[in-house]
């Protein structure tokens, strides 16, 4: 373990169920790692959705995480566990956690890890391991979205939206995104997506089969569930995939099979925070092979809509929870 590393840390406490207020600045001891894991003294850490449903007291942390919310960080190496290999103190990491990132410290296993990108700020790292596994996984693996393909795009200014954009464009795909004002739909234009359909004017389903001349696409990434759901489906071209990643407007549904048998569409869906280790390893190592070399050619780049201190971590949730934001918010420790 580096030698400078306190006894104790702040870290941001979820003081009880309920509004962004709830998120408090306490301080507690520095954790320790165990064989397998890294210590990283956190430079910045991301903010995303699931952590306002874990603050909200609808999504509890799995089995063993910390309580801290959190699920992406950048920062040093300052303890390497036992039977880590490649990694050393003072190492510059970005990881994905299942918990605990809001902190000045943060333990994730050693799997978890990648390096920071060159020519990255630790904000700009801090920005990628939550949006860009989730959308590896469910966009290339899941999907099998492949250059030449259409890909449908729904909350496309969140964070999973525009690392959607971004990722599906850069990879040859034709990109249609969903968006709830001109100017989040211009922002998606700008990232790559050939037409931004205004979902607050516009019927989406509508606007794909116009641009598909009633094809419909390949691939719909979705997070809002409820009544989207059988939308999505007449939607999708022949062998379509639909890929669920959340549910904004509900997640129970009655599904018309009738598309699902006539077009052989696949309908699945993932979460990401209580997959292994080793299932989050596996996304690493294909990020850092296909996506890392774009990062470092600087085809590619997180969109980092604002920052907060650690400590003003609340104020960073009621950014998120208004809905405005394009692209991701992201607190700075230290």
């Amino acid at each position: 373990m580096s030698p400078d590393v306190p006894s104790s840390m702040v870290a941001i406490a979820i003081t009880s169920p309920g509004g962004p207020e709830v998120l408090q600045p306490r301080r507690y001891p520095v954790p320790r790692v165990s064989a397998g894991e890294v210590l990283i003294r956190v430079a910045a850490a991301g903010v995303n959705r699931p952590d306002l449903l874990q603050r909200q007291g609808k999504y509890a942390p799995p089995p063993g995480a910390p309580a801290t919310p959190g699920l992406e960080v950048a920062g040093t190496l300052v303890a390497v566990g036992a039977s880590v290999a490649g990694w050393t103190v003072g190492d510059h990491v970005c990881a994905l956690v299942a918990g605990g990132g809001y902190a000045e410290y943060c333990v994730a296993p050693a799997v978890q890890c990648l390096p920071v990108p060159r020519g990255f700020s630790m904000v700009e790292a801090a920005a990628v391991p939550e949006t860009f596994f989730t959308v590896w996984t469910n966009v290339f693996e899941r999907g099998r979205l492949q250059a030449g393909e259409t890909i449908l795009i729904h909350g496309g200014a969140s964070g999973i939206g525009t690392t959607a954009v971004m990722l599906a464009r850069a990879f040859g795909a034709t990109v249609y995104a969903t968006a709830g004002t001109p100017e989040k739909c211009a922002a998606c234009e700008r990232l790559g997506a050939t037409r931004a359909i205004n979902y607050r004017t516009e019927d989406f389903l509508e606007a794909v089969r116009a641009a598909t001349a009633g094809a419909g696409v390949d691939l719909v990434l979705d997070m809002v569930g409820g009544d989207y759901v059988n939308r999505n489906l007449e939607a999708l071209a022949v062998e379509g995939r639909l890929v669920q990643i959340a549910f904004l407007r509900g997640g129970r549904v009655e599904v018309n099979l009738a598309p699902l048998m006539q077009k052989r569409l696949t309908f699945t869906g993932s979460t990401l925070r209580p997959r292994t280790p080793q299932e989050k390893g596996a996304i690493a190592r294909a990020l850092h092979q296909h996506v890392w070399p774009r990062f470092e050619r600087r085809e590619l780049r997180p969109v980092i809509h604002a920052t907060f201190p650690l400590e003003r971590a609340s104020e960073a949730h009621a950014m998120l929870e208004a809905g405005e934001h394009v692209g991701k918010i992201v607190l700075v420790a230290g």
